[in-house]
């Protein structure tokens, strides 16, 4: 890691901290926070992170490199501090705090209006004319209840539009027959049953298993003293249906117990925790979450916990973790206050809570390796092509770029990226040369890789884009290409390795050249697979740009031979038109309507292509 040049100022700054409890906020260059943490003593923990000589982690070590400053706030006590650090992380989200990002966020039950309305679980109020249940936090839960109330109610799980998709004739699927669909399909079911059936879903939904029975029970004897034998049979039907599926519900907590088990399963350089929610013993939810690898579990229980929990999330009276918590009384204290009653923080060492745990635990695992399955073997090859590459790092951020011409005409150039080792289209660049003329392909390349590293140097502080610096460039070509672009990042005082991409007789990938050498690729499958990879798609990006701005100029071509019109009322016609021959297609009419056309001008296009 390199060596923060700041290092100096902040190590006086941090021994100039007072010895009490608070937070301190680490900023980069752009002010911007990337670390948040709290202190029993300020002046001691703030100070380790400056130490002239120091054994930090790896991720430590890259977040010390990037603080430029910091700001700190003092509390009365230590627990004030992590109820501050807590609120602090939420509204900021650090980037080198550990943060639990679910992408699903929240979800909702939403109920679809008759005739012939629906259940699903979603993640988004989407339709103004549905009714919504909700929110609730994780959708393991939601999907299972909407799942049950589906079977219980015979209501259809397709995605088949009614009445649009009743068809009398048509043969019903499976789900008909093993009575967990009415089949409103083929007309099984009359439109007033199945409302009846609809309403009934939302019931059990909102009011339980337990109510939903006594209603039912109630109907069932009511259709039965009425002598409706056939509607006392439905109900009767569906009491089953809800006594069988409160059956298959396994209880894997003795007792009524309300408790949330957290686990962590390492491998590589990345981790998962996993979480199980009981609730009345029943598993009533699960989650997970990919983080990076911690060297110290007991901070990293720490920070998961309380960033689970100061989302809003329900908190049990029992919290069962699989190793040690730093500053387990603090964090049972901060519990303690957001649920205003007893919460407790519960290694086991035998029993029923150890056997859950370990359950807990083999699904943090098991997401792990579904994630590592592919990630894994895509950090391996990027491993063994910095080690073919000799590169300092992992190459997860790959640019790669190609030059496209017809004879020297029409000079485009394609950006593209891999990113850990899968193209990252959102990222992907064209470039139309604007410096010269004709064929200069190593001309062309300067000027691309000119822009795109003076773009870097705009907008470096966002991290993004052209603001990030690539970890590799790979160069469509041999060691000229090389040569013609190194000069130039070299200019803007920047270390980006750049090799060329080879290709044989056959216009297949062979090599990569560096400092007049090529090394051979074809011994290694996976990276041969990947620089093959990266090359067919900058060459095809590249090119594809190249045939549109050829096709477009051809066009215009065609356009501005018609005396009066020029270029730009060439580019309105075809922006209004799209292709030359509606153009050739159209009435004076039509033609005078474009922006910039007279009917003059329409008149002599009308005629040009009427001869």
């Amino acid at each position: 890691m390199a060596e923060n040049p700041r290092l100096y100022y902040l190590h006086e700054k941090a021994a100039k901290l007072p010895m009490t409890p608070g937070v301190y906020i680490m900023k980069d260059k752009s002010n911007k926070i990337i670390y948040i943490g709290k202190a029993k003593k300020l002046k001691n923990r703030v100070g380790q992170y400056f130490a002239f000589k120091s054994s930090h982690t790896p991720k430590v070590a890259k977040m010390v490199e990037n603080v430029h400053d910091f700001d700190y706030i003092l509390t009365d006590s230590e627990f004030e501090a992590l109820v501050l650090e807590c609120s602090l992380i939420k509204q900021n989200m650090p980037k080198y705090n550990i943060l639990l990002k679910d992408d699903k966020g929240y979800s909702y039950i939403k109920i679809t209006p008759n005739p012939w309305g629906n259940i699903k679980a979603c993640f988004r109020k989407d339709d103004k004319n549905a009714e919504y249940l909700g929110p609730y936090m994780g959708n393991f839960s939601v999907t299972n209840v909407v799942d049950q109330a589906r079977e219980i109610f015979q209501l259809p799980s397709c995605n088949k539009s009614f009445p649009k998709n009743i068809n009398p004739h048509a043969r019903p699927c499976l789900n008909y027959f093993i009575h967990k669909c009415s089949a409103p399909c083929a007309a099984k079911i009359s439109q007033k049953d199945y409302e009846e059936n609809l309403a009934g879903a939302v019931d059990f939904i909102k009011g339980g298993s337990g109510e939903m029975v006594k209603k039912l029970q109630t109907q069932m004897e009511e259709a039965a003293e009425n002598m409706q034998y056939e509607k006392a049979a439905r109900y009767r039907d569906k009491i089953r249906a809800i006594e069988r599926i409160g059956a298959r519900q396994k209880v894997v907590v003795e007792g009524s117990v309300n408790e949330d088990v957290f686990a962590i399963a390492q491998r590589g350089n990345k981790g998962c925790l996993a979480v199980l929610s009981f609730r009345e013993g029943l598993l009533a939810n699960t989650e997970h979450f990919i983080i990076d690898y911690s060297e110290n579990l007991a901070d990293a229980r720490y920070e998961l916990i309380t960033s689970y929990y100061s989302t809003g999330r329900q908190i049990p009276p029992l919290i069962v973790v699989d190793g040690d918590v730093t500053d387990k009384d603090l964090v049972e204290e901060y519990l303690c206050q957001r649920r205003q009653k007893k919460a407790v923080l519960l290694k086991p060492q035998r029993g029923e809570k150890v056997r859950v745990m370990e359950m807990c635990l083999q699904n943090a695992a098991q997401k792990l390796g579904e994630y590592l399955g592919k990630a894994g073997r895509e950090t391996a090859v990027l491993d063994e092509l910095a080690k073919i590459l000799g590169l300092s790092k992992t190459p997860e951020y790959i640019e790669s770029y190609d030059i496209s011409h017809t004879a020297g005409s029409d000079n485009v150039a394609g950006m593209i990226v891999f990113k850990n080792a899968q193209p990252y289209r959102k990222a992907y660049k064209r470039f139309s040369i604007k410096g010269f003329d004709g064929q200069d392909d190593y001309g062309s390349m300067r000027e691309v890789i000119s822009r795109r590293f003076n773009r870097y140097t705009e907008e470096q502080v966002t991290g993004e884009g052209f603001g990030r610096l690539p970890d590799l460039i790979l160069l469509d070509g041999g060691q000229g290409q090389v040569n013609a672009v190194k000069p130039i990042i070299e200019a803007f005082g920047l270390d980006v390795p750049v090799f060329g991409m080879v290709k044989d007789s056959k216009h297949r990938t062979r090599a990569i050249a560096s400092g007049g050498e090529e090394i051979a690729i074809n011994y290694g499958r996976e990276v041969f697979t990947l620089i093959s990879s990266i090359q067919e798609e900058v060459h095809r990006f590249a090119i594809s740009y190249h045939k549109s701005k050829h096709t477009k100029n051809t066009l215009k071509t065609a356009l501005t031979q018609i005396e009066g019109i020029g270029e730009k009322k060439a580019n309105n016609l075809l922006l209004h038109f799209k292709t030359v021959a509606k153009i050739k297609n159209a009435t004076p009419e039509e033609l005078g309507r474009v922006p910039g056309i007279s009917q003059k001008d329409a008149q002599r296009i009308y005629e040009h292509f009427k001869r």
